[in-house]
C-alpha cells in the first residue's frame, strides 16, 4: 500500500514527527528480516480497519491532523476539593477517629499539594479541655512531627502553659474528666497542611479548614480560645470582622472576641516570641486575660 502525498504534505508530517513509510525500489528489496522477540510475536495483530484508519490519518494535512490529535486526547483532570474532601455538613457528625482520618486524607484545598503529612493535634492531646489554642500554619518542624508547635517553639509554649497549670498532653485518666479538662489545653493549627512551597494561606483555604476546626471545638468543648498569630485570628474571626486580613496583630490584642459564643483572645505565636523575646511580657498579659475570661465564664 502506498500513499499519494505531495511534498508539502510530507513536510508538514515531518514537522509533526510523523514518519512516512517510503516503498523501496524493486532493485532494493530487503533481505529476510531477523526474527522478532517472542514478546513482540505474541502481540495481537491490528485489524484491517485499524490499518485503514492509520493510513487515512497520515494522508491528512498537517492542520487537520493536529486538530484530530487535540480533540482525541483525553482532557486533563485535577483532583479537586469537591471530589475528595468531606462536605462541611458531614464533618459536623464525625467522631474523633473519623475526624482524624478525614484530616489526614483531605484534599479540600490547594494546601494539600505536596504535603508529606497533615498536621493536627498530637495523639496524646486531651479530648476535653477548657483551653483551646489555635496556632499558625504548620512549618517544616511541625510537618515532620505531625503535630503543631514542635521544636523550640513547642518548648516555649509548654513553659507558658505550665506557668498557668496547664498541659497540652492528656492526663493519666485517674482524675474526673471535668478536673482533667480544667488543666488541659487542646492545641491545633489553623490549617492542617504545609504546602510544598512556603506561602501564606488564602482566605478561601482558611475557610476550608475551618470546617475541621468547628468540629474540634464541638468535641473539645473549650471555655476559652487563644488565637496565637495573625492567621489563627483570621481563621477564627474573618466571618465576624470584615477587613481583618489587613489588621496588624498588635491591634487585635487586648480585646475579647467571640467564636461560636466562646471568648477568643489574640496573642503572639511562640515562634515570634523566640525572635522578639521583648514581647514575652505582652504575651503573658494575654494569657492572664484569657484566664480571667475563663474564670468569669466569658
Amino acid at each position: 500500500m502506498s500513499l499519494a502525498l505531495d511534498p508539502r504534505q510530507r513536510a508538514m508530517l515531518q514537522e509533526m514527527g510523523v514518519r512516512v513509510w517510503m516503498p523501496a525500489a524493486a532493485a532494493d528489496l530487503p533481505v529476510a528480516a531477523p526474527a522478532l522477540p517472542a514478546a513482540v510475536q505474541a502481540a495481537p495483530e491490528a485489524p484491517n480497519n485499524a490499518i485503514k484508519t492509520v493510513a487515512t490519518n497520515i494522508a491528512m494535512t498537517g492542520a487537520t491532523a493536529q486538530k484530530v490529535l487535540k480533540t482525541s486526547a483525553p482532557p486533563k483532570t485535577r483532583e479537586t476539593a469537591t471530589s475528595t474532601g468531606v462536605p462541611a455538613a458531614d464533618v459536623a457528625g464525625l467522631d474523633w477517629p473519623a475526624l482524624t482520618q478525614a484530616i489526614a486524607t483531605c484534599q479540600a484545598c490547594p494546601l494539600c499539594t505536596g504535603r508529606r503529612t497533615a498536621v493536627q493535634a498530637a495523639p496524646d492531646a486531651p479530648r476535653l479541655a477548657d483551653w483551646l489554642l489555635v496556632g499558625e500554619p504548620p512549618d517544616d518542624a511541625d510537618e515532620q512531627a505531625g503535630a503543631p508547635f514542635a521544636g523550640a517553639a513547642g518548648q516555649l509554649l509548654d513553659n507558658m502553659l505550665k506557668a498557668l497549670g496547664l498541659s497540652r498532653h492528656a492526663g493519666s485518666g485517674v482524675a474526673a474528666p471535668a478536673a482533667q479538662a480544667a488543666t488541659a489545653a487542646y492545641v491545633t493549627p489553623i490549617v492542617k497542611c504545609r504546602p510544598a512551597q512556603t506561602r501564606n494561606p488564602t482566605q478561601a483555604e482558611l475557610a476550608s479548614c475551618e470546617n475541621y476546626l468547628r468540629r474540634e471545638v464541638a468535641l473539645v468543648r473549650p471555655k476559652v480560645i487563644l488565637a496565637l498569630g495573625r492567621f489563627a485570628a483570621q481563621g477564627l474571626l474573618q466571618g465576624s470582622l470584615p477587613g481583618l486580613a489587613g489588621t496588624p496583630l498588635g491591634q487585635l490584642r487586648g480585646q475579647i472576641y467571640r467564636y461560636q459564643g466562646i471568648p477568643v483572645i489574640v496573642s503572639y505565636p511562640p515562634s515570634y516570641l523566640l525572635r522578639s523575646p521583648q514581647h514575652k511580657a505582652r504575651a503573658w498579659v494575654d494569657l492572664c486575660q484569657a484566664q480571667e475570661a475563663l474564670r468569669r465564664g466569658g
